[in-house]
């Protein structure tokens, strides 16, 4: 048995097809045609558009325009005008395209491997997809086509690339298998688009498994089994039989109201990147936008988004949700993340340094810049601005005073907005959990963002694998850090919700009902599964259950409760 991320639910069982996807050699030479070496980059990119497109047609055709995006993703990252620059630079200085291109995507990846949050760090995959389908082009080299694998295969590969998943039937593959690869990764969200469990980060299996070989998939709990035996092999089949079931119920909660057993409504929302993401929450019956993570704009671009660029994208989501609350979070961006044309210096420990609202005060023109956008935009929905690392009440009044100043430009100047536009903060440390009380006297609202809170809690970089023990919800601290914030915000008469992954968890969903939550923002993919387990709770229940975790002294004993009480 071998354990790794569960990236997409559900059970699989299948013969092994693995997928090798060697990166093709080139020559690295000296071009004195740089015109002509320019003009075979620029065709090699006309084929990689065209060919890009055509997969992201048949894409919408079988899982929707939203997953579609993906792949459309990568043409405009391909054609952003900061890689092409810099592309077509490196080649009138002399250097062969395949060399240009692998230098510009690999400086792209570092970029993006360097943010704190796995939506961002993700798109290094696609920056990985980008170069070496664009080799193999430019080399002459055949695609990879998945499309060929028989009925009843488990496919498995040390990354499976969106390109390559584009190409999947659904009907012909019973499971993935991965060596790298996230819950956000984009080949997990492609999984998930087409209903086909996955199991990622899964150390060398590559190397441990060959053709043919009977695999069995668990993409619910992040388990593989390698030549099962017949009873593990019946085991799943059964599972999966009933996995499939369990989904059709799940379908009633579909335009149902997000309540508790005992009919106590709580709001159900959504976490975006990006505004067209917007429409699969939609589509997933989220009731709003409970995080919008803006760093999409900033990651990747060649220089600061301008005020028009970032007020469409905030427009767009609001437009999308019709009315419905969209919480979008100001730059969350720090000397983790290597924006060059920011000039972010190098830090020993990032993660407790410059960045998020801390970098956003120090930086005032530009932090005017999105909130400018923002306030331009909540004129077209129910915008609300949420800030990032709050650490201390002077933070959030010092973005509330930029606000009501800007509020005052644009009475001047007669640009609508909405005159009641909420700024609230992200609850994600120990520092603004312990001062929530008073954070509650200024903010409009809190949300709690559970993968920091726990991070900075446990004092645990979650990346390190010696102490990745310790980074648990479940740990008693962490517990009583959120119902600390929880009692706070409603003893104060403002919403509180909590958008990290926490809110999505079929374990702790009892506790936060106790607890008080009001609203719980969680994937697109969640929302009716969260729907359901908050419908199996009274209030009453929850209390009791919440009694019993919070006496308890160890994360094992909590989580074993937890455990033992799933409905």
């Amino acid at each position: 048995m071998y354990r790794g991320i569960g990236g997409s639910a559900g059970y699989g069982v299948g013969k092994a097809v693995v997928i090798s996807d060697v990166k093709p050699e080139y020559v690295v030479r000296t071009i004195t045609d740089t015109d002509a070496e320019i003009k075979r980059y620029e065709d090699a990119v006309a084929v990689f558009t065209e060919k890009t497109r055509r997969m992201a047609d048949a894409m919408k055709e079988r899982v929707g325009e939203h997953n579609a995006e993906i792949l459309e993703g990568h043409i405009l990252l391909l054609n952003d005008p900061g890689m092409e620059e810099i592309i077509k630079g490196t080649i009138s200085g002399g250097t062969c395209a395949e060399s240009a291109l692998e230098s510009a995507c690999d400086m792209f990846s570092s970029m993006f491997m360097m943010a704190d949050d796995e939506l961002t760090k993700q798109r290094a995959t696609d920056v990985a997809d980008i170069k070496l389908r664009m080799l193999k082009i430019l080399t002459g080299v055949p695609d990879t086509n998945v499309a060929d694998v028989p009925a009843g295969t488990i496919l498995v590969a040390r990354d499976l690339t969106p390109s390559m998943t584009a190409g999947i039937i659904k009907e012909n593959v019973e499971g993935i298998i991965t060596e790298v690869g996230g819950k956000t990764s984009h080949s997990a969200i492609l999984a998930r688009a087409l209903e086909i469990p996955a199991v990622l980060s899964i150390d060398g299996i590559v190397d441990k498994v060959t053709d043919g070989m009977n695999i069995a998939v668990d993409g619910n709990n992040g388990i593989c089994i390698i030549d099962p035996t017949v009873e593990e092999i019946a085991e799943y089949v059964g599972k999966k039989r009933e996995w499939l079931v369990q989904k059709e119920t799940l379908k009633v909660f579909m335009g149902k109201e997000t309540v508790t057993a005992d009919g106590k409504a709580v709001s159900l929302y959504g976490n975006i990147g990006k505004p067209e993401d917007a429409e699969q929450v939609k589509s997933c019956d989220g009731e709003g936008i409970g995080l919008f993570r803006t760093e999409f704009l900033f990651m990747g671009a060649s220089q600061l988004p301008s005020e028009d660029q970032q007020f469409e994208a905030y427009r767009k989501a609001a437009e999308i949700m019709e009315g419905k609350e969209v919480i979008i979070r100001t730059l969350d961006v720090g000397g983790d993340k290597d924006i060059p044309y920011l000039g972010l210096a190098k830090e020993d420990n990032p993660f407790l340094g410059f960045r998020a609202v801390r970098y956003c005060l120090a930086n005032e023109a530009s932090y005017r810049v999105q909130l400018r956008a923002l306030l331009r935009a909540s004129a077209y929905g129910h915008i609300k601005i949420m800030v990032p690392l709050v650490t201390c009440v002077d933070e959030i009044r010092a973005v509330k005073a930029m606000v009501e100043v800007i509020k005052k430009e644009f009475d001047a100047a007669g640009i609508p907005y909405d005159k009641d536009i909420q700024v609230g903060v992200m609850i994600e440390t120990p520092a603004a959990a312990l001062i929530a009380d008073l954070l509650a006297k200024e903010a409009d609202f809190f949300s709690i963002g559970t993968n920091d809170l726990t991070q900075y809690t446990m004092a645990v970089d979650r990346g390190n694998a010696k102490v990745a023990y310790l980074y648990s919800a479940y740990n008693p601290a962490v517990l009583r850090s959120m119902k600390y914030i929880i009692e706070s915000a409603n003893k104060a008469g403002i919403m509180v919700g909590m958008c990290g992954e926490a809110a999505a968890d079929p374990l702790l969903i009892p506790l936060l009902i106790s607890f008080g939550l009001n609203e719980f923002s969680v994937s697109a993919t969640s929302v009716l599964a969260t729907r359901a387990v908050i419908n199996k709770w009274t209030k009453e229940e929850a209390d009791l259950l919440a009694e019993k975790a919070l006496s308890l002294a160890t994360e094992k004993e909590v989580m074993e409760l937890l455990k033992s009480s799933v409905r």
